[in-house]
């Protein structure tokens, strides 16, 4: 029995979750070929042919979530990107560096065996430093979509998670 379904933007599919002998499921559907042109009738006639799960009370709605994926295809070749700030980061060359999904924070990670909180929605100044691998800091990543931790992992063979 179908749950829901979920897009995938890149690269471009659908995900269904699923229930199957009271166990959940999901199962993804590649649409590599799908453009912002695609005959999106066609593709959902083809999905409903071709996947058992997804039948035809819900032509509708598959149709619009694909016609928002195709959309969402489009190359926007207008779009510019300008230098808005330059991090004076670490005393070390820097490894890795996230923002979060809010946009807000950004954190470096350094050879200098530091990582750096950032805030980028106003002052662009680091709020705060992360101090503890005895190593260089070569992975990073906050918890998205949460954003209230902080993964860091160094080649000290430790992974330091911190409250954000």
């Amino acid at each position: 029995r179908l749950r829901r379904f979920l897009l995938r933007y890149y690269p471009p599919g659908i995900v269904l979750e699923y229930v199957q002998h009271h166990v959940d499921k999901v199962k993804s559907i590649d649409l590599l070929t799908l453009r912002a042109d695609s005959n999106i009738d066609a593709l959902v006639d083809r999905l409903i042919a071709e996947e058992v799960l997804i039948t035809e009370q819900r032509r509708v709605q598959l149709r619009q979530m694909l016609q928002k994926l195709a959309e969402k295809q489009r190359s926007d070749s207008t779009q510019t990107y300008y230098l808005c700030n330059i991090l004076r980061a670490h005393i070390l060359p820097l490894t890795n560096c996230s923002f979060n999904k809010a946009g807000d924070r950004f954190i470096t990670g350094s050879y200098d065996h530091t990582c750096k909180v950032w805030d980028t929605a106003s002052s662009g100044e680091a709020v705060l430093t992360l101090e503890g691998h005895k190593n260089v800091v070569y992975a990073l990543s906050f918890n998205n979509p949460f954003g209230d931790k902080i993964a860091t992992g160094s080649f000290d063979k430790r992974c330091k998670i911190w409250d954000a």
